[in-house]
This record gives C-alpha cells, structure tokens and sequence, in this order.
C-alpha cells in the first residue's frame, strides 16, 4: 500500500498543508496527516485548527511513497527540531523515495538531509543562507532527483500538483488542474 504522509506541527502554514492534500486527494493519492505532537489537533499559524488523521508515532514507514513537510514558521521550524521525523526522512530518502518542501520547510528540514548529491532547490526568500550545500533556485516549484521544492503559500496548488506528477502522472496532474480551472 502506497500511502504519502504530510506532516504538521504546530504553527504550519494553512495553505501550504491544505491545497496540496486537497490537490493529491482529488489525483487519488491516499494522503494521511500525521501530527508531530502528542495531540491530534495542530494549529496552523493563522490560527485555523486541523485534527491530523494519526500522530508520528502511528505511522507506518513501509507504506511511505512520499513525505510532504509544508512551511509556516514556527511550524516548519518545530518538523526541523523532531529528531524522530528527521531520522525517517534520511531512511525515505535512502530507499529513494519522495520528499517535498515548501516554504521555509526546504530550508528547516529538508537541510538536514544527508545527500550523496547536490541538491537544485527553492525556497522561501531569506531562507537561503540554511542551504549552503545546495543549488538555490528563484523557481516557484523545483524538482531535483527526487526531491520536490516549492517556494511559499503562493505556490502551494503548483507545487501539489507537480508532487501529483510525479507520483502518478502527467495527464492526471493535468485533469486535476482542469478540473481546478488552472
């Protein structure tokens, strides 16, 4: 069973989070958020509150086709300080499977990934310099390996649907966006 996760921690950004659930959701991805906390209701940074689908500890690594860490301060700073989720996102990325990041989560998180390779990404303006062993791009979504970036809240439907792409095709990220009328 392929299952994508998107992490949420308290403070994340609402956008970032919710577009690109709603965005895999409607190509057929079974996304599952997954609370870092011990509790299952986070709240985002513009106070909007989500009750997460299981906590981290819930979590079944094996299924992992994808892991998504959106962006939001202090939330992508709090997905960044659980050691639990940074060790399961270097085993993801050792498998080789997907990772994306947006906003300030390339910077925060996605930083800490141990790479054999330079990584081409983009993120949130000001959050550069976290990236010192990588390409940064101005690009709004950048794709590098396997590896998915999208540069803030603006972003957040092009980032879902190129996340779409790639875990299942061209022509299902286009009949999404269709339907979205993008």
């Amino acid at each position: 069973m392929s299952v994508t996760y998107l992490f949420l921690a308290q403070g994340f950004e609402e956008m970032e989070a919710i577009a690109v659930i709603d965005v895999l959701r409607r190509g057929g991805v079974d996304v599952r958020t997954v609370s870092i906390n011990d509790q299952l209701e986070v709240t985002g940074a513009h106070q909007v509150a989500v009750r997460a689908d299981l906590s981290l500890n819930e979590l079944r690594a094996e299924e992992a086709e994808c892991l998504v860490f959106p962006g939001g301060l202090p939330g992508a700073q709090h997905l960044g300080e659980c050691g639990r989720l940074i060790e399961l996102m270097q085993q993801h990325y050792e498998k080789g499977k997907w990772l994306a990041a947006i906003c300030a989560a390339p910077a925060l998180v996605l930083s800490q990934l141990e790479t054999r390779e330079k990584l081409r990404l983009t993120c949130y303006p000001g959050f550069e310099e976290y990236l010192p062993a990588c390409e940064v791009l101005a690009d709004g979504v950048v794709v590098s390996g396997k590896v998915i970036t999208g540069k803030g809240p603006g972003f957040a439907v092009k980032f879902g649907l190129t996340v779409l792409e790639h875990l299942r095709s061209a022509a299902v990220a286009r009949e999404v966006a269709a339907g979205m009328l993008l």
